[in-house]
């Protein structure tokens, strides 16, 4: 897809020194009211040349986190469905869960409010899907009790799992075909299970309509060992841009029933999805 030469990340949500919200209620207009979307083109050019730099949400590589608060792109992205309407895709970036800068409330209200925004949440992760990721989900997850009894529907939609760095490829296959079978064996509820581990199992697979997995490999060394990795595909393993090329267009596919956003069974309107936002910043999730 092409983008204006003045397109680029905005910070919607941050988090003050104290450890307080602040939305940004006008850049967050701007981009929900944005007059011009941007143009359609080949979904095949989407990855880039191999000796172009990599450009979009600000990255770098080490341990420390990079991202806080919530990011989104500044112009929307038009789609056809299969029905030839035509929708916004908004694309946002927020920070990670659990790190030792961020308090728990903090890690709470910005996952509650990405789980309430959006269709389909990337939940990215290392090596493996662990016992603590499904707790942590769990956690977050227990707004989502509310609208089921309210409602009667699964108030999220889809949740991917993006299991980084793989390592056991001779055993378990790269992909959504390796990552479901990864899932089905953590959310399987055994006899005899500890009552708190079924519970998050139920609970996950009660809050969003799906749930699906997929294994990435890693993206080499030459991206994990060198400071000046700038993102180039020519310094990529060619596993991992194979993956990639098999991931983003699954996670795009406008004929998935939850790529329209809806709140409470009811698809949303920009103006909607505003509101949404500037109630939830004054509301607690937890």
């Amino acid at each position: 897809m092409e983008q204006s030469s003045t397109a680029g990340p905005v910070q919607i949500v941050s988090i003050t020194e104290d450890h307080k919200f602040v939305l940004d209620e006008k850049k967050l207009k701007e981009i929900l009211y944005h007059r011009r979307t941007q143009g359609k083109k080949n979904p095949k050019d989407w990855i880039g040349r191999d000796n172009e730099p990599l450009k979009g949400f600000d990255w770098r590589g080490g341990a420390g986190r990079h991202t806080t608060g919530m990011i989104m792109w500044s112009e929307p992205f038009l789609m056809s469905l299969p029905s030839g309407e035509e929708i916004a895709v908004l694309l946002m970036d927020t920070q990670g869960t659990f790190d030792s800068n961020s308090t728990v409330f903090e890690n709470a209200f910005i996952f509650a409010l990405t789980l309430l925004v959006s269709s389909v949440t990337v939940y990215n992760i290392m090596h493996n899907l662990q016992e603590d990721n499904l707790q942590h989900l769990s956690f977050f997850a227990e707004y989502g009790v509310l609208a089921i009894d309210a409602y009667h529907t699964s108030p999220f939609q889809q949740l991917t799992f993006l299991v980084r760095d793989w390592q056991f490829e001779y055993e378990t296959p790269y992909g959504f075909e390796g990552g479901e079978e990864i899932l089905t064996k953590r959310l399987q509820i055994r006899p005899n299970q500890h009552h708190d581990l079924e519970l998050v199992r139920s609970r996950l697979r009660q809050c969003f309509r799906k749930v699906n997995c997929f294994l990435m490999p890693h993206p080499g060394l030459k991206v994990t060992n060198r400071r000046d990795f700038d993102g180039r595909l020519e310094d990529i393993e060619r596993d991992f841009k194979t993956q990639l090329q098999a991931f983003i267009p699954e996670l795009f596919r406008s004929d998935n029933i939850n790529f329209v956003k809806e709140i409470n069974g009811e698809q949303i309107t920009s103006t909607q999805l505003f509101e949404y936002f500037r109630v939830s910043r004054n509301k607690s999730f937890i």
